[in-house]
């Protein structure tokens, strides 16, 4: 069955399909990460988009149950050079076909994902069509170009929990997978640090590392709905606040907005990625979308009190914008090395900080996985 892909500038590519069949509207955008297209179609942050994977043959290891980052995949198309014919690893339940078949979510392969790449670093991230039913090449340009876009859209109502809920209170899911397994690991080194705090987590389209991660760490979470207001949180009486990930336009986020800015300074607050981009709107600043956005497992982020760089797994296509914050009240912690971009904040003066990258890096290197740690520093301060 053949496949194509439709871009607003007019480019049309043609492949052949896998996965389910049909057509998605989205924003078309790459990721350059080597390994982890499991983690990456089960990210609440791609709804609404359409992922090129930059790495040449994709599929190779197949699918594991354990490797997802929340209960279903959220991209609405996948888009790969080569997708390989055979699941080698003895984890694997099943090939990248038949679980993007089994959920209805089409695929191209087979295209010039070097050539789509640059394109989409020279031009911006650009909505698209994906289809592998028969359609003209202008007729699907066209219906690319009619799509509302991201920015303005709310998605995060869409993929976050209806109901409040306890993460792990068993302590089995949080384990690591070796542990939990018995590879002939010692039994020792699979027991979960005892709980010490207990925060609550907005779920913006939070990612299952990090409630592992955080879990991990010694927290409890207690996960609530995206809409959640900052009295209900308080309710609770939690040792900290998390601000998880998610899609979407940070902007269109009012309800979460007025919460976080609710909570400064009545409990330590701790964000990731859209948490990021909240917390800075809660406190009085902007955000604005980037070109094509920072998605892959190897951005280089600088801490400006330390000066070291950490290499940093990232999935966002918007920004704080910092000239917006409040001066003399927050401070940008990092920075992207790449394009200067604004990594992360910290309150003088509240305990609340942020960042825009992903400690728990499901896929990527774990450079960043202290600042869990740091989250219970600061808890332990203000008590």
């Amino acid at each position: 069955m053949k496949a194509l892909l439709a871009l607003e500038d007019g480019s049309v590519f043609r492949g052949e399909a896998f996965g389910g069949g049909g057509t998605f509207e989205g924003e078309v955008c790459f990721n350059t990460s080597m390994t982890g297209y499991q983690e990456i179609l089960t990210d609440p942050s791609y709804k609404g988009q359409m992922v090129a994977m930059t790495y040449p043959e994709i599929g190779n290891y197949g699918i594991a149950p354990e490797d997802e980052e929340s209960y279903r995949p959220h991209v609405g198309g996948l888009i790969v050079r080569e997708l390989s014919p055979v699941a080698s690893n003895w984890r694997s339940r099943e090939t990248l076909d038949n679980y993007l078949t089994r959920h209805g979510i089409p695929g191209i392969k087979g295209i010039d994902t070097r050539a789509l790449t640059k394109k989409l670093r020279v031009k911006g991230s650009m909505k698209g069509l994906l289809t592998t039913e028969p359609l003209g090449d202008a007729a699907a340009v066209e219906r690319a170009r009619a799509w509302r876009g991201l920015e303005g859209m709310d998605y995060v109502k869409e993929v976050t929990h209806a109901e409040a809920f306890d993460w792990d209170e068993a302590g089995e899911r949080s384990r690591h997978w070796r542990d939990r397994h018995e590879l002939g690991a010692d039994p020792e080194s699979g027991r979960l640090e005892a709980v010490r705090y207990r925060i609550v987590a907005f779920d913006f389209g939070i990612k299952y590392n990090i409630l592992r991660s955080l879990r991990r760490h010694g927290f409890a979470v207690r996960v609530v709905p995206a809409m959640t207001t900052a009295a209900e949180v308080m309710e609770c009486n939690p040792d900290g606040i998390f601000l998880s990930n998610g899609p979407g336009d940070p902007a269109a986020l009012d309800y979460a907005h007025r919460a976080v800015h609710g909570l400064l300074g009545k409990k330590p607050i701790f964000g990731i990625c859209l948490g990021h981009q909240i917390l800075g709107h809660a406190l009085g600043g902007r955000t604005f979308k980037l070109k094509f956005g920072h998605r892959g497992g190897n951005q280089p982020v600088q801490d400006v009190s330390t000066g070291r760089v950490t290499i940093t797994s990232q999935n966002h296509g918007f920004a704080v914008d910092p000239e917006t914050l409040p001066a003399g009240e927050v401070e940008v912690s990092h920075v992207n090395l790449n394009d200067g971009t604004c990594e992360g904040l910290r309150h003088r003066l509240y305990p609340a900080f942020s960042v825009q990258y992903h400690p728990e890096a499901a896929p990527g290197p774990h450079d960043a996985d202290y600042f869990f740690g740091e989250f219970g520093k600061l808890i332990d301060s203000v008590r």
